[in-house]
């Protein structure tokens, strides 16, 4: 069986009507709350598994409302200073630390990383500068100076595999590691549709025009707070133009070739004709999908 997506499949109930009610809040805050242990935007851990800390127990800081767990616990984040809310990729050791984490609470940490980011680096208000202050247990901030609402972005990204004749498109990047090839992705664009950034994206970084454009799946990625839309199309001509501002090289693969990749990744061999994206990318599971259809 295919492994979950990563970030996907959240236990906590986000208890939409819980945020409205501050006072519904501070209650669950002392009655047995539980406040997530982190460092800046990355999480302590234990094994393996989310460190969780009594709020009663927890330093005064500012807190955002996580949801609910099964028995009704109120679980909560802390907001870090602006200096640790890097928009960077995240480390080495965090990468390494969700291969071996819960599925759930992966999704936990995940929401946790990209609401607690979006805070720390959205104090003041877009549309006069005046200081703002959250609200809705978090999920809203609100200007005292001009009354403005804000709330948390989630910026959507198309990434996509591309099909002609039995061989699958992929390009690396230069910040890749060495041998890795990948779907190709970008940022849906104001007045775009998933279809037409998908188009857009591909034929912008590899000359190539698509048609019948297929959604797969979705993938929250809170590096800082993106959806990964993920979606394959078909080309008719095979031509490539790369555009070397934006991909080191692309290259048309093979169903073997891809199948190769994809087991080697799992075996952790090398010899394959390019490295595979990890399974924690949605990138692998629309490998996957291309593979099985």
């Amino acid at each position: 069986m295919r492994s979950p997506i990563t970030f996907t499949g959240n236990p906590l109930d986000r208890a939409d009507a819980v945020r409205s009610d501050p006072a519904r809040l501070a209650a669950l805050w002392a009655r047995g709350g539980r406040l997530l242990q982190m460092e800046g935007l990355e999480p302590d851990l234990d094994g393996g598994a989310l460190i969780w800390t009594e709020a009663g127990e927890a330093p005064k800081c500012e807190t955002v409302f996580l949801g609910l767990d099964v028995s009704g616990i109120g679980h909560f984040a802390p907001v870090p200073a602006p200096d640790q809310a890097s928009t960077a990729p995240a480390s080495f050791n965090l990468w390494q630390a969700l291969n071996g984490m819960d599925h759930g609470e992966i999704a936990i940490y995940g929401a946790a990383r990209a609401l607690v980011g979006w805070h720390a680096r959205h104090r003041f208000c877009a549309r006069c500068g005046g200081a703002t202050a959250p609200a809705k247990g978090g999920w809203q901030r609100d200007c005292g100076a001009c009354g403005a609402q804000h709330f948390p972005r989630t910026d959507p990204v198309v990434i996509m595999s591309v099909e002609h004749e039995g061989h699958l498109l992929l390009g690396r990047q230069p910040r890749f590691p060495p041998h890795r090839y990948s779907a190709l992705a970008g940022f849906v664009e104001p007045g775009e549709s998933i279809e037409e950034a998908v188009a857009r994206e591909i034929f912008e970084e590899a000359g190539v025009k698509v048609r019948d454009v297929r959604y797969v799946a979705s993938q929250p990625w809170p590096f800082p707070s993106s959806l990964m839309i993920a979606a394959h199309a078909f080309a008719d001509d095979p031509a490539l133009t790369i555009d070397h501002s934006e991909l080191e090289d692309a290259r048309w693969f093979t169903r073997a070739e891809v199948v190769e990749a994809m087991h080697a990744r799992d075996r952790g061999e090398d010899g394959a004709a390019f490295s595979a994206p990890s399974r924690t990318a949605v990138a692998w599971h629309l490998l996957a999908d291309w593979l099985e259809d």
